[in-house]
């Protein structure tokens, strides 16, 4: 198993709130009844098997499409309502997807919410963009999410936050961690992230999030061109179209656990 960086008082946690976008939601692991499980769900399952059965409480504020903005306004206002022992923090990565995005701007304002938080919760659980290497289009966003990323570590240090690092999960840099989309984890995808999240709040895990992938067979460079063209068809251009109408996916969307109840 990899050598991560864990959070060193390991407290009880008998409470967590997640705030985010489609990352933290769920989006790409499907669940039953037409919504999303994802990470942010597995890893409250990982921290209610600590405690005797019902006693573990758990909400997702998270909704798909949100920018820092709107994810500060909404839902983190009202986990500092809730006032967990955990929240987890995912949020700029639609920001930094969008033109003339500035990271260091963004970063002051991330920033301003955790310090918000960590007077209201217990702990505060920041994470980082994943590396887009290896993503069509978003390569070219690698340098600015990297940015956004040193910045979100930098205030992990300065308000003692254990940090989710998935720039460093290099597991989930292979295609069958992602959707058909290639904007969202796949079910193993979000599996892995939770195991991780879980190693970093000190967890014993049933799984190794960085266990190496079975070998997938050879893939020619015309087989890839097809697949590229397919999804930007099928993806890429939806999502430009929605950009440039000002609309977002998560319009009609609410949280899909706003209250902190028994898991």
């Amino acid at each position: 198993m990899a050598q991560v960086s864990r959070f060193p008082s390991n407290p009880v946690i008998r409470s967590y709130a997640a705030v985010g976008d489609s990352f933290t939601e769920g989006v790409g692991d499907p669940g039953p009844g037409g919504g999303y499980v994802g990470w942010a769900d597995r890893l409250a399952v990982l921290l209610a098997d600590r405690l005797p059965e019902h006693t573990f409480r758990y909400a997702n504020l998270a909704v798909r499409g949100k920018l820092l903005d709107q994810i500060v306004a909404g839902q983190v206002a009202r986990a500092k309502e809730l006032a967990p022992d955990l929240v987890t923090f995912a949020a700029g990565g639609n920001d930094m997807l969008r033109p003339g995005a500035d990271p260091d701007d963004a970063a002051e304002r991330f920033e301003r919410a955790v310090a918000d938080l960590r007077d209201s919760v217990g702990t505060v659980m920041v994470t980082t963009g994943f590396d887009t290497r290896d993503t069509p289009v978003l390569r070219r966003l690698r340098g600015k999410i990297a940015t956004y990323n040193e910045h979100v570590r930098a205030v992990a240090d300065r308000y003692g936050c254990p940090v989710l690092d998935l720039w460093s999960l290099k597991t989930i840099q292979d295609r069958r961690a992602w959707d058909t989309d290639r904007l969202h984890l796949s079910a193993e995808g979000h599996t892995r992230v939770a195991l991780r999240a879980g190693l970093v709040l000190g967890l014993e895990v049933p799984a190794d999030p960085d266990q190496p992938w079975p070998p997938l067979p050879p893939r020619g460079t015309l087989e890839e061109r097809r697949d590229d063209i397919t999804w930007a068809r099928e993806y890429l251009v939806p999502w430009i179209g929605r950009r440039l109408r000002g609309e977002s996916s998560g319009d009609h969307v609410v949280a899909k656990r706003p209250d902190l109840l028994p898991l």
